[in-house]
C-alpha cells in the first residue's frame, strides 16, 4: 500500500543520499513532515487538498513564532515539490497557495569588544594563576577556542567539526565546513591568536590523525556545543560580566566589526559563509558606531553657523 508514510520516508532517503543534506537539516524536514503527517486523517496524499493545506498552516502561524512556521511551511514545500517532480501527484496543492507573511526582523545580538576584551583577558589570567597542569591545560584550550570564535566568525557547529588536517597554522587558515558542505577558507590575522593555536596544538594535539578532532577534550573526544557554552557561562561569569553571552554572539560581533571597520559586505558575505548578501545585510542594522560616524562627519548641519 502506498501510504504517506512510505513517500515520507523515501523522501528523507533521497535528501540524504542524493540531495546530501547535512543532519541538522534531515533532522528538521523529520520533525516538521512527521508532524504534519500526524495531523491529517488522510492516508493518500492525493486527497491533501489545499483546503487542508491553508489549515494547517493557520494552526501553525497560531502556534509558532513566524521563523519557525516559515521553516516548516519551506519543508512541506519542499516535499511536495518532490511528490510532483516524482510523478506521485499529478498537481501540487502548493500551487494554488499564496504564502506571504512579513517576519519581524530580530537585529543580531553582538557583543561590546570592551567586554570581549574582558572575556579573553579573564581567561588568559585564569591560566597564570592556575595550580595544576590540568588547569592550565584546559584554560589554555579554552582560550583556544574563544580566540577561535571571535577571530572567524565561524559557526559553532563548525568549529566542533573542524579536523587537525583543516587547520594550517604556518599559512594562518582554516578550511571551513559550512552549511550544506560549503567549505571556505578563513585567515587568521594576529598573531597573537596563531601563537596560542600553536601552544594548544602542541600540548593537545601531538600524537593526532590528520582526521582527528582539532578541539577535544582530555579524553581526546571532540568538544560539543555544550560543553564551549559552559565554558563561556564559566568565563562570563568569573569576568563579572553581566550580559548572557553565546558563541554565536561572536560570530555577529565579528561581522559588525568588520562592517563598522569599511570591509565590503560581499567579503564579510563570504567569511560567514552566507549563501546570500540578504542575510549578511541584517548586519547593516547593527553597525551603530559607523551610523554614529556617518552623521557626524557627513549631515549637513555640521556646517551651519547659527
Amino acid at each position: 500500500m502506498n501510504t504517506l508514510q512510505t513517500h515520507f520516508e523515501k523522501y528523507l532517503h533521497f535528501c540524504q543520499f542524493q540531495k546530501r543534506l547535512d543532519t541538522k537539516t534531515l533532522k528538521a524536514y523529520c520533525t516538521d513532515l512527521s508532524q504534519f503527517i500526524s495531523r491529517l486523517d488522510v492516508d493518500d496524499i492525493s486527497e491533501i487538498t489545499p483546503d487542508i493545506l491553508e489549515n494547517y498552516i493557520a494552526r501553525l502561524h497560531q502556534i509558532y513564532k513566524p521563523k519557525t512556521a516559515k521553516r516548516k511551511i519551506a519543508s512541506l514545500k519542499a516535499f511536495f515539490h518532490y511528490m510532483e517532480y516524482k510523478e506521485i501527484i499529478d498537481k501540487n496543492p502548493f500551487n494554488k497557495i499564496r504564502v506571504k507573511f512579513r517576519e519581524p526582523i530580530t537585529l543580531p545580538k553582538t557583543i561590546p569588544l570592551h567586554t570581549v576584551e574582558t572575556f579573553l583577558s579573564t581567561i588568559y589570567k585564569q591560566r597564570y594563576l592556575s595550580k595544576t597542569d590540568y588547569q592550565k591545560n584546559n584554560a589554555l584550550r579554552d582560550a583556544a577556542v574563544a580566540e577561535t570564535l571571535f577571530a572567524t566568525g565561524m559557526r559553532i557547529s563548525e568549529l566542533c567539526s573542524l579536523q587537525v588536517q583543516d587547520v594550517d597554522l604556518y599559512d594562518h587558515k582554516f578550511l571551513i565546513h559550512g552549511k550544506g558542505s560549503k567549505e571556505r577558507i578563513i585567515q587568521i590575522g594576529n598573531d597573537d591568536v596563531i601563537k596560542i593555536l600553536f601552544e594548544y596544538k602542541n600540548t593537545f594535539l601531538f600524537l593526532s590523525q590528520p582526521s582527528s578532532p582539532f578541539f577535544i577534550n582530555h579524553n581526546g573526544i571532540a568538544l560539543s556545543d555544550q560543553a564551549i557554552r559552559r565554558m563561556i557561562n564559566k568565563y562570563t561569569s568569573l569576568a563579572a560580566i553581566e550580559m548572557h553571552i553565546t558563541p554565536h554572539m561572536f560570530r555577529h560581533t565579528f561581522a559588525t566589526s568588520l562592517l563598522e571597520a569599511d570591509v565590503d559586505i560581499r567579503y564579510i558575505q563570504e567569511m560567514l559563509g552566507h549563501s546570500s548578501i540578504n542575510i549578511t545585510e541584517i548586519y547593516t542594522h547593527v553597525a551603530t558606531s559607523k551610523q554614529r560616524d556617518i552623521l557626524m562627519t557627513k549631515h549637513p548641519r555640521k556646517d551651519f553657523r547659527i
